[in-house]
Order: structure tokens, then sequence, then C-alpha cells
């Protein structure tokens, strides 16, 4: 089907209401700053660009909004791993030497995947197999080995999927909203993220609290909420380099033939009947859950939350569009 992508006015960015509280870690500023010495170090990035690029990006900030109440050393760890994941999407995923070929990116894999598995040693010359065995051993000291296995399982999970999007990528296809939708909530790493809530907190959610239906559900949409506002919010900066196949916006705009300025306002409308939802079922969570449930369920409220504070502020994303585009006054 066609897309009408043509723009008569200026895009309008619709509101993103959202009913949880904005906060952000007093530890934001020089964490920020010793986790991108990190990232600058390890040779994750290419050239001196892509690292004034990172710096700019400030992905500490995404980690001090969505962990506004960890201590220091676990926000250290948590945006160490952020700024692992933005840059293996960045310069291996999204690249034209492996991003678009699916067979590259499974023949990658199975070094990874060892390494988080324990079983593997990285290759010297490899700084994502480094780094990845680095975080692991210090997700290691700080986590109970079930929270361990359930991180690495997250990132497993999310490294398969890169096979599925290289391999849309390979044959320029742009997957339909029911698949995009299924897909979106692994391709995104953000259960990687949830993975390290209560970790990163200090407290321990049981496997049975993990995987009970109304955590699993608040989880699910919380990951759609994040996943689907930032396929609104990097729209621009996706369509620039990867014709925003794998972006809610285009998957709406090319199955449901709208135009992108229809495309944003039906993301939006998503996004309330999600945030809806949470809150319907958050209550009925409220009328069972211990301690540490409501603790990693008010963590899923500052991912949201934080996100979209951070994706509005950030360069990453919002010089990427027109000049003239309109943003909303709050959120």
């Amino acid at each position: 089907m066609a897309r009408k992508t043509a723009q008569a006015t200026p895009i309008r960015i619709p509101s993103l209401p959202c009913p949880f509280p904005s906060e952000i870690n007093t530890h934001a500023a020089e964490v920020d700053a010793e986790s991108h010495a990190w990232l600058a170090a390890s040779h994750m990035l290419s050239g001196s660009g892509a690292i004034e690029h990172f710096q700019r990006s400030k992905i500490g900030y995404l980690a001090a909004r969505t962990n506004p109440l960890v201590p220091r050393d676990s926000l250290r760890l948590i945006n160490d791993w952020y700024n692992w994941l933005f840059a293996f999407d960045d310069t291996f995923c999204e690249s034209e030497l492996m991003g678009h070929r699916a067979s590259a990116v499974a023949q990658a894999l199975p070094p990874l995947l060892e390494i988080i598995d324990g079983r593997g040693r990285p290759d010297p010359s490899n700084a994502f197999e480094l780094t990845l065995h680095e975080i692991l051993g210090r997700i290691s000291e700080v986590a109970s080995s079930a929270q361990v296995d359930r991180w690495r399982t997250t990132v497993k999970e999310y490294l398969f999927a890169q096979i599925w999007e290289a391999a849309n990528r390979e044959v320029d296809r742009i997957p339909t909203p029911e698949d995009y939708i299924a897909m979106r909530r692994i391709t995104g790493a953000t259960y990687t993220c949830f993975a390290l809530i209560d970790v990163g907190g200090g407290y321990c959610l049981e496997a049975e609290e993990w995987h009970h239906p109304d955590v699993r559900l608040l989880s699910d949409l919380a990951c759609d909420l994040i996943g689907w506002d930032n396929d609104m919010l990097s729209y621009a900066k996706e369509r620039s380099n990867d014709k925003a196949r794998h972006n809610l916006v285009t998957v709406l705009a090319t199955h449901r033939s709208y135009s992108l300025q229809q495309a944003l306002e039906e993301v939006s409308r998503m996004h309330e009947d999600a945030i809806t939802a949470f809150l319907e079922r958050r209550e009925a969570v409220d009328q069972w859950a211990p301690l540490p449930v409501c603790r990693y369920v008010r963590g899923l409220e500052h991912w949201v939350r934080g996100h979209i504070a951070f994706s509005l502020g950030s360069a990453r994303y919002v010089h990427a569009w027109p000049r003239d585009t309109r943003w909303p006054e709050a959120v």
C-alpha cells in the first residue's frame, strides 16, 4: 500500500499523557560523564564523530530518569548497560555490513551467547564481547543467580530478535502491525532493562512474582508504551538511516494508508489506551502485591515517564525533525 507522507503543514508531535511523576537521580551528571568515558574508551564506537554524538545524546540521563531512586553504583552499572545497547544498536544492528544480512547477524551471535551463558571468553579484539563480559561480571557480583539468569534470558531474546530485523532489511520488508507489535517487545531490549530494576534497587523479585500474569501484563504494557513512544519520537532519526522500517509510525502508515500525521496521532491514541489499561491492572495488583512487586511496578512507571522526559529533551531525537515541527508543551 502506498504511504501518504507529504506534509502541507508543519508536523505536529502529539502529546503523550502520562500520570506518573517525573523524577531524576541525584547522581545523573557525574554518572553520565563517567559512563560516557567508559564507552569512549571501550572502542565500541568508531571515530570521534560517533563519540561526540553519544556525548550530546546524554544517555546517562535516560538511566537517571528511569532509575531515579537507585544508589550511585547501581546507576553506573545500569548506565553502562544502556550505553552498550545504544552502541550495539547503532554500530552493529543498523550497520550496512551486518544489519542488512540475516545470515551475518546469525553468524555473529554464538560468541556473544557463549559469553552471556558464562561459557566463553571474549575475543580481545572485539569490543562488544569484552564489554558484555565485563558487564555480566559486574551484574553477577550484585545480583542473585536467579536475577542473573533472568537478565541472561532477556538478552538472548533480544539478540535473536536482531535476526528478524536483519531479514526484514535484507528484503526491504515492512512488517505488519500485528507482527511488529509482538516483536517490538523483544527487539527494543526493554526487557533487558526491566530485568535490572530489582537488581538496581537492591531487592529481589521472586520467579513466581516476575512471571505472575498481572506482573507480566504490566511489564508488557510498559514495554509497549516505551517502544511506541520511542517510535514516535525517534521516527525522524530512523527515517534518515534505515527508512524507519522497524517503527510503528511507518508500519501504520504503510499497512493502513495513513499520512505521517495520522500515523503519529494513532500512536498517541494507542499510548493513551495502554496507559488506561496499565492503571486498571495496577489497581488489581495493589490488592495482593507484596513490597517487592510494588517496588517493581513503581520501577515500570519510572521507565515509562522517564523515557518520555529523556526523549523530548534529547538531541539524539529532537534535532532530527524539521525545524518547524510543533512539539507538545507538556506530557
